[in-house]
C-alpha cells in the first residue's frame, strides 16, 4: 500500500479536494470547511512498543481552524481492500493525536482548550462491501463478562463505490471524477468517461493509475504534446497508448521469429540483415540490438 498511498495523498492533501470530501461525506454538502480553514498537520507520530520506538503515519491530515481557534483534526486512511485491523490501526493514529495535546500542555505549562480527532476511512473497493470490523469490539475476541469494561471505538467508514448519485454530485473538486469512476465500474462493471475538467491533472492521473493498475492514466500526462484535461481525453490517450503498444508487441515478436530463425539455421547476422529485419519491422538498427540482447542472441559488433 506503500506506494498507492503517496499516491493517493498527493491529490487529497490539496486543501480544495480535502475540505469537499470531508463536507460531503461528514456534512451531507454543506460547506462547513473552506479551503482556508486548512493547514496541514504532521502524519508522522512516535510510540513505544517492545522497548523500542516505532513510527507510524496517517495518509492524510489537516487541521481545520478559524481564525486561532482550532476545531478539529481531520485524517484520511485510504484503503482498496478492507482491513481486519483497521480499527486498532485508527485508535493509534487518533490516539497519538490527542496525546500531542497533552505533550504541548506540558511544554508551554498551562492547559489549553482540546479538539475532536476525526479519522475517515475512505475505502475504494467496488466489488463488494467493506466486510471487516468496522468498530473495536468487531475485532477483538473478548468474554461476555469482560465486555461492560471494554471501551468501543467505532470508525468511519465510507464506502466511495456505494455512494449515490445525489452524493457523487454534490462534490465540487475532482474527487467527484473519482468518486464517479468507483461507482459506475461498481454498477456497470464499465466506465464512460464525462467530459468535465480535471483541475490537478498530474495527480488525478497518479491516483488512477494506482487504482486501476494501468499505467496508460499516467503516460496519458507524460505523452508529449497537448496533456489531456479531461477524462475522454485520457481515456482516449490511453486506447491510443494501447494500441501503440500492441503494435509495438507485434514488432518484438516478430524481431523475435526471424532473428531464431537465423539462429536455428546458423545463418551469419551481418549489419546488413540487421538493417533488413529493422526496415522489415519498422524499427531502428539499436532497437533490434536491444531485442537481441534481451532474448539472448548474440549479434555482431
Amino acid at each position: 500500500m506503500a506506494e498507492q498511498d503517496m499516491t493517493e495523498k498527493t491529490l487529497e492533501s490539496y486543501n480544495d479536494v480535502f475540505a469537499d470530501i470531508v463536507n460531503v461525506l461528514l456534512f451531507k454538502g454543506k460547506r462547513l470547511i473552506g479551503e482556508d480553514d486548512l493547514t496541514p498537520e504532521s502524519l508522522r507520530s512516535i510510540y513505544k512498543a517492545d522497548e523500542k520506538l516505532h513510527e507510524q503515519e496517517r495518509d492524510v491530515a489537516k487541521r481545520w481552524q478559524k481564525g486561532n481557534v482550532r476545531i478539529a483534526i481531520l485524517g484520511f486512511e485510504n484503503q482498496t481492500e478492507a482491513d481486519a485491523d483497521m480499527p486498532l490501526r485508527v485508535i493509534s493514529y487518533d490516539g497519538a493525536a490527542y496525546r500531542s495535546q497533552l505533550l504541548k500542555d506540558k511544554k508551554a505549562k498551562v492547559s489549553t482548550d482540546r479538539y475532536a480527532v476525526v479519522t475517515l476511512v475512505l475505502y475504494f473497493g467496488y466489488k463488494h462491501h467493506w466486510n471487516q470490523a468496522g468498530n473495536l469490539l468487531g475485532r477483538l475476541q473478548v468474554p461476555e463478562e469482560l465486555k461492560p469494561y471494554v471501551s468501543d471505538y467505532k470508525i468511519n467508514i465510507f464506502e466511495i463505490a456505494w455512494l449515490t448519485d445525489e452524493e457523487v454530485s454534490m462534490f465540487q473538486s475532482d474527487f467527484r471524477l473519482v468518486a464517479d469512476y468507483f461507482v459506475q465500474m461498481r454498477k456497470n462493471k464499465g466506465y464512460v468517461p464525462p467530459k468535465e475538467t480535471i483541475k490537478h491533472v498530474h495527480e488525478f492521473l497518479q491516483l488512477m493509475t494506482v487504482m486501476t493498475g494501468d499505467h496508460r492514466y499516467e503516460e496519458a500526462y507524460e505523452t508529449p504534446g497537448r496533456r489531456p484535461s479531461n477524462m475522454c481525453e485520457v481515456m482516449e490517450a490511453a486506447e491510443r497508448k494501447g494500441r501503440e503498444q500492441g503494435l509495438e508487441q507485434g514488432r518484438i515478436k516478430a524481431t523475435i521469429k526471424t532473428l531464431n530463425r537465423y539462429v536455428r539455421r546458423k545463418l551469419p547476422i551481418d549489419s546488413q540483415v540487421l538493417a533488413d529485419i529493422a526496415e522489415d519491422n519498422d524499427l531502428t538498427v539499436e532497437r533490434v540490438r536491444e531485442i537481441a540482447k534481451e532474448n539472448n542472441v548474440v549479434l555482431p559488433c
